[in-house]
């Protein structure tokens, strides 16, 4: 404690420096403070880069986008083939069916026709037979097929209706999702192709794969691994459409099938028995046409026969009855010959020789008269044969046209026609009275 000493520190103020020493702790805890802003500015500002980083990740976010909307595309593209490749297909069970159903109708035009030419028979020969009731079965039957087919054919155009709805519905998916993905490469394939090149890797060819529809299980797996703001609901709901009207055309086109084949071996069938059924009326014609034209020729001899024993007859009476003049009896002819004279001088001998004369012309005159009445007979049951045979002959002849005309309209390869046709040679009622004369 010496006397310079306090001297010294009475100089120096202690509220000077407290202000100084104040203003040095500000300054540290500015420092301080200005440090750790700049520790905190390090770890929460910005980078310089910012502006890249920001491109880098909005461009992958758009490129992770327009990947999977092009997974959808393909997807989207693969239903719209597979329902345009259905839609063929159904186009052409449609043909098959339209196919089936003219054949049907003509069938059961050529069943009118065979019905109106069967009434150019005779009134005799119009009777209801077999052949009438087979071909009546026969329009009943190709009436029900064509119903049938009828219906077959109204559900494949309100498919087909579906099926270009749901097309059109896809195209116009595709068409809205593929308008951000004008600058990627649609292809899959090639997309793979160009990195294996870049890469140096060797390429595969593509492969051709056969085209089959996508399954609902399929669809549901793939579906799961598209985003949500890829797949949205109208693509959604265009492929379950897809998949529902491909499933439900699939089994339409197995009935139109089904039932094509059924029309068919009904058809044919049908077609068969008429045809056995005219084959065996003809027949049956012929063989009766035959007996008849054989009875004919037996009654034609037994008129022969009948007519000579007239005549025999007819000259027999004439020799019971004699010469007509008187003058021209012989001297043993007359009933007063000598002999007869010398005879009766006696009483009670009369001769029945007069009697016996005009009793044997008399049954002359009588079996003459029967005669005649069996020879008119039988010309009568002649008349009728003939006349029956040339109705056997007509029918014959319009049963073998109908029948050719079935065969040779057979294979539908004609053009339906509103008039009705006509058999010109058919065999002629007074033609054949006139052939017939000569039995």
């Amino acid at each position: 404690n010496s006397p310079g000493r306090r001297e010294k520190m009475s100089v120096v103020s202690d509220k000077w420096k407290e202000t100084s020493i104040h203003e040095i702790g500000l300054s540290q805890n500015v420092i301080a403070l200005a440090e750790n802003g700049l520790a905190v500015g390090r770890r929460a500002d910005p980078l310089p880069f910012l502006r890249d980083v920001c491109v880098k990740e909005s461009n992958d976010r758009i490129h992770a986008y327009v990947r999977a909307t092009r997974n959808l595309l393909l997807k989207l593209r693969k239903w719209f083939i597979a329902t345009n490749e259905e839609i063929k297909s159904l186009n052409r069970s449609k043909e098959a069916l339209e196919k089936a159903l003219e054949h049907e109708r003509k069938d059961i035009d050529l069943n009118y026709e065979c019905t109106h030419l069967r009434e150019q028979r005779t009134a005799k020969e119009k009777e209801p037979d077999g052949v009438d009731e087979l071909i009546s079965k026969e329009v009943v039957r190709m009436s029900s097929l064509k119903r049938l087919l009828e219906f077959q054919l109204r559900r494949v155009q309100q498919q087909l209706q579906a099926l270009g709805m749901t097309r059109a519905r896809l195209a116009a998916v595709i068409q809205e999702r593929s308008r951000v993905a004008d600058l990627i490469c649609h292809s899959l394939a090639s997309s793979v192709r160009s990195a294996s090149v870049i890469r140096g890797g060797p390429v595969a060819p593509p492969r051709k794969k056969a085209h089959s529809a996508p399954t609902p299980f399929a669809l549901k797996a793939e579906n799961h691994d598209i985003p949500e703001g890829v797949m949205t609901p109208e693509a959604s709901q265009a492929m379950a459409m897809a998949t529902e009207n491909i499933a439900k055309s699939e089994a339409i086109r197995k009935e139109v099938v089904s039932t094509i084949s059924r029309a068919e071996v009904t058809q044919g069938s049908v077609h068969n028995a008429v045809n056995q059924g005219f084959s065996q009326k003809i027949s049956m014609t012929l063989t009766l046409q035959q007996h008849l034209q054989v009875s004919n020729g037996e009654t034609n001899l037994a008129g022969h026969k009948c007519q000579r024993y007239y005549d025999l007859q007819e000259k027999a009476q004439g020799y019971a009855m004699g010469p007509v003049a008187s003058s021209d009896l012989t001297t043993r002819e007359r009933l007063d010959r000598p002999v007869v004279k010398v005879y009766q001088r006696h009483p009670g001998t009369d001769l029945p020789e007069a009697l016996h004369v005009i009793d044997a012309t008399g049954t002359y005159v009588d079996s003459m008269q029967q005669t005649m009445k069996n020879l008119q007979l039988l010309k009568l049951a002649g008349s009728r044969l003939r006349d029956d045979i040339a109705h056997k002959k007509i029918a014959a002849g319009v049963d073998k046209g109908v029948l050719q005309l079935r065969r040779r309209k057979a294979n539908h390869r004609w053009v339906m026609d509103s008039q009705p046709h006509k058999i010109t040679s058919l065999p002629k009622s007074s033609g054949d009275r006139g052939n017939e004369g000569g039995v």
